[in-house]
């Protein structure tokens, strides 16, 4: 019977999967016990946490199905993993949806893993790094990197982010402004209401797109590493999760998550070219 439950359970996960998923092999031997479903979903689905505007997290379509993103092809994998029903939960920016997983509120989501972070959430281990650089619009005083100590500038970042904290630290002389949503950022940057945005390159790279001759400078001040978090008291579920997330790294699919939001920016998580 129990073989049976999980058939149905898998049966029914993957006909709530658009047509377009990336695939994910799960082995029988990665079924998922009670036990661990009860802990990363507690509710018996898998709410998972994304934000607009990102391939790291979700870019949305005309339709649900359309939807892609690393963080939303991931979960929904995760998901059937699991044999539970998938749940995006989608936020306008990136702190309340941090602020929604610190409350278990949702319970993941595949965001950068800094040690201020892991004081309100626990992360698997990291599956993607990507570079973070500056989006510059046409005639900024910014043509390179180094640019950025120059004064008077305003940079745009996200509210919220650890990109404000980590810029301040590099560039304690840096005025920033914090922008509520990537759309606003990519509104301002193009009206020349900032400098330049902050941020990492897969982002950057997507804002690009709806700024006209803008460019993302080439190299970069910082970096990222994402992993899969999830909130504080759940961690009868993580070895299973760092198993899932393993297995994705493994077989292909976080490089299939990765080309199918057509996220810009990454580099080896080893940090080798």
């Amino acid at each position: 019977m129990k073989s049976l439950r999980i058939a149905f359970a898998a049966f029914l996960a993957s006909a709530l999967v658009p047509a377009a998923s990336v695939t994910l092999a799960a082995p029988k031997a990665f079924a998922a016990e009670a036990a661990v479903q009860h802990a990363l979903a507690p509710s018996g689905a898998l709410h998972v946490g994304v934000y607009r505007g990102s391939p790291s997290s979700i870019i949305e379509g005309p339709t649900p199905q359309d939807a892609k993103g690393v963080g939303y092809d991931l979960g929904r994998e995760l998901a059937g993993a699991l044999g539970v029903r998938f749940e995006p939960v989608v936020f306008p920016a990136n702190a309340p949806l941090l602020k929604a997983l610190a409350a278990g509120e949702v319970d993941i989501v595949f965001t950068n893993a800094t040690p201020e972070r892991a004081k309100e959430m626990d992360f698997s281990q990291n599956f993607m790094a990507v570079e973070k650089s500056f989006l510059v619009p046409p005639g900024s005083p910014l043509t390179t990197i180094a640019d950025a100590t120059k004064p008077g500038l305003q940079i745009g970042v996200s509210k919220g982010s650890s990109t404000a904290r980590e810029l301040k630290e590099i560039y304690p002389s840096m005025t920033t402004v914090e922008i509520d949503t990537l759309k606003h950022a990519g509104e301002m940057l193009a009206k020349h209401e900032v400098d330049a945005f902050a941020t990492n390159n897969a982002i950057l790279y997507q804002v690009s797109d709806g700024v006209p001759g803008s460019v993302v400078l080439p190299g970069h001040w910082g970096m990222e590493h994402f992993g899969a978090a999830i909130p504080h008291g759940r961690m009868a579920g993580m070895p299973y999760l760092r198993d899932f997330m393993a297995n994705a790294m493994a077989d292909g699919s976080v490089d299939k998550a990765i080309k199918r939001a057509g996220l810009r920016g990454t580099v080896p998580e080893n940090g080798k070219e």
